[in-house]
């Protein structure tokens, strides 16, 4: 019995000091293997020959710590647990302790007392998690794997939202972060042209196979394989890569489980309530976030490259479609009809394609041979009602009415529908 209470340590003590006492091992060579000064292997070896086996057991086992953290300390930092960080585990609830409320505690010391107040599951009680076996990029801007991350980041305090995440391969470091609406061509197109402004342009970006990076039909016919956005990639010399499956993405993944739990209490600590406030509050928190996370790269070259003078970002980053220039000077797009001035240039363009650039603040400019053409529109979608009725007599009143209701409504500044993420100045050319 006593055995099986010794330690792993004491037993091998018990082992050499058993040799000593039968005179198969000198006191030295003791010392030797048991790590001690031969002082103390005479005081342990009397213990053993007065109490035998039990003599060797740490007097100190099962007494109460000398360090024991004072009984109304534990209860007052339980209470501010339970009360703002009720879901924090036990590293970012003791800085937040130290941060806001001035009281440091070991990470280990308040880990213990969050379990025993069952307000956080050991590793044993949690599942384990499965890691990816491969390995970081070298440099800095080689791989930036991007991705979309849905959730209720504020909570019940505003609406469901995304945000997009660029995260550096190499160093695990947040490169840049928005919240959008949703997932879509245009809100890429707005949070990939602020990462090229701000670090330049990286070998290549690493995404899974959403719709916005790769084109998912496989009937599709025409055009050239490409989607919008990897077009805009494309037109300034960056590749995009889309992972065969989430896992192998596992560095964004990862890092989508993190901000879920950290960025959505900031979010709350800071009483955020919109996606504007909480775009305001990204910066700080990216930068606390790459200060406690980000490793450094292996090589410490840089691959970005500083955007070239004829890198047009504002044009590389529209919707383009072409369209077949009618006889009459004509074009359909957006379920608008588009009528072009008759310029030589528009005439010239007659039976050939032209380009539709659709900006993401709303602007539409259509282009021939890199002349752009005047025009006006012509809504096929609305039309006249709807069953009115108004003889000549009355048909000054009539559009006086309509008029009015027209300016009471407001401004219909674009026929059709919009797309997702597109800005609301909608600017024509007529004429």
């Amino acid at each position: 019995m006593t055995v099986r209470l010794m330690s792993d340590g004491e037993l091998t003590r018990l082992e050499v000091l058993r040799d000593v006492d039968q005179t198969r091992l000198t006191t030295e060579a003791a010392a030797q293997l048991l790590g001690l000064e031969r002082r103390q292997v005479f005081r342990l070896l009397k213990a053993y020959r007065t109490e035998g086996p039990t003599g060797l057991i740490s007097k100190r086992r099962g007494r109460r710590s000398n360090r024991r953290k004072p009984e109304p300390l534990r209860k007052a930092v339980l209470t501010i647990i339970r009360e703002w960080y009720w879901d924090f585990g036990p590293t970012l609830a003791a800085e937040k302790l130290r941060e806001v409320h001035g009281i440091t505690l070991g990470r280990e010391t308040l880990r213990l007392w969050m379990i025993e107040a069952g307000l956080w599951l050991d590793r044993k009680q949690r599942r384990k998690r499965v890691h990816q076996p491969r390995s970081r990029r070298d440099c800095v801007g080689e791989l930036v794997q991007v991705d979309g991350c849905e959730h209720w980041w504020f909570e019940d305090r505003g609406p469901q939202c995304t945000l997009l995440v660029f995260i550096d391969d190499a160093t695990g470091r947040l490169m840049h972060l928005q919240f959008v609406e949703s997932e879509s061509t245009f809100a890429y197109f707005h949070a990939t042209r602020a990462y090229l402004e701000a670090w330049g342009k990286p070998v290549a970006f690493y995404s899974d196979k959403h719709g916005v990076f790769r084109v998912n039909q496989t009937a599709a016919i025409g055009g050239d394989g490409m989607t919008q956005f990897g077009r805009a990639l494309h037109a300034l010399n960056i590749d995009i890569i889309c992972a065969n499956s989430s896992q192998a993405k596992g560095r964004v993944e990862r890092a989508h489980k993190t901000l879920q739990d950290r960025l959505v209490k900031e979010l709350r600590l800071a009483g955020v309530r919109s996606l504007a406030e909480g775009n305001a509050l990204l910066p700080a928190f990216m930068a606390d976030y790459n200060a406690r996370f980000a490793k450094p790269p292996a090589n410490q070259k840089n691959l970005h490259r500083p955007l070239r003078a004829g890198d047009d970002l504002e044009d590389a980053f529209a919707w383009k479609e072409e369209r077949r220039l009618s006889q009459a000077l004509t074009l359909q797009y957006d379920k608008v009809i588009f009528i072009l001035e008759p310029s030589e240039p528009a005439k010239a363009a007659i039976g050939k394609y032209v380009t539709v650039f659709d900006y993401p603040d709303g602007r539409l400019a259509i282009r021939h041979g890199g002349v752009e053409l005047a025009y006006r529109t012509f809504d096929k979608v609305r039309h006249v009602d709807q069953g009115a009725i108004a003889d000549n007599k009355h048909l000054g009143a009539v559009l006086a009415m309509i008029r009015d209701e027209q300016l009471r409504r407001g401004p219909q500044p674009r026929s059709g529908p919009r797309r997702r993420d597109q800005g609301d100045a909608r600017l024509f050319k007529v004429g």
